[in-house]
């Protein structure tokens, strides 16, 4: 949401400092979206429920959910394709087509944004969730992440009418720079796969 995070969970131990507790009793996810939107907030909210994987899906059933599928794509440098897009560097990605596949998705979205041809689809890294308005409407965008290989070392062609402004192949040990300017839940995903790389703001 924004900058900020929302955990949905059953932890119960004393909540950390860098969380703020939301009663569940008086939740409501586009009141928060709209306080995070209209005060600047930029911090990680804790909801605390009995069955968490339910209340997600009951959040999820009172809004409009939109599929979404991209790929961290590694090359035979062992260098891996990220793009910049409105200021921000992210990884490629789109939205679903009808009846198409996720994985069929993410695919073509890569092939699409950079201009390669993805050689091997590997498997699925995690599903990641964004919230935001469009046109007046509360939407829950879900992307499914995967890995993907190119062979050799193609070119990159980014994809102007998609607001691409470049798109580079980076070695893990270069990545610092790029996830100083990039979003919460990209940054939190590469960390994961990358534990390594050490953030220049750490």
């Amino acid at each position: 949401m924004n900058e900020s995070v929302l955990f949905v969970t059953d932890f119960n131990e004393k909540i950390p400092g860098t969380l703020q507790a939301i009663d569940s009793q008086y939740f409501d996810i586009r009141k928060l979206f709209q306080d995070i939107v209209e005060n600047g907030i930029n911090s990680a909210f804790l909801l605390r429920v009995k069955h968490p994987e339910a209340c997600f899906k009951q959040i999820k059933a009172s809004v409009k959910v939109i599929g979404a599928a991209g790929g961290l794509v590694k090359n035979a440098n062992a260098e891996y394709l990220f793009i910049e897009r409105l200021g921000k560097w992210d990884l490629p990605k789109g939205k679903v087509e009808p009846d198409e596949k996720m994985a069929e998705t993410a695919v073509r979205e890569v092939e699409e944004e950079c201009g390669v041809t993805v050689d091997k689809l590997g498997e699925k890294i995690r599903s990641t969730y964004h919230v935001y308005i469009l046109r007046g409407d509360f939407i829950i965008k879900k992307t499914n992440w995967y890995h993907m290989s190119v062979a050799g070392v193609p070119d990159l062609i980014p994809q102007k009418e998609e607001d691409i402004q470049q798109a580079l192949w980076v070695k893990p040990e270069d990545f610092a720079s790029l996830l100083s300017n990039t979003y919460p839940l990209i940054k939190e995903m590469v960390l994961d796969l990358f534990p390594h790389v050490t953030l220049t703001d750490q």
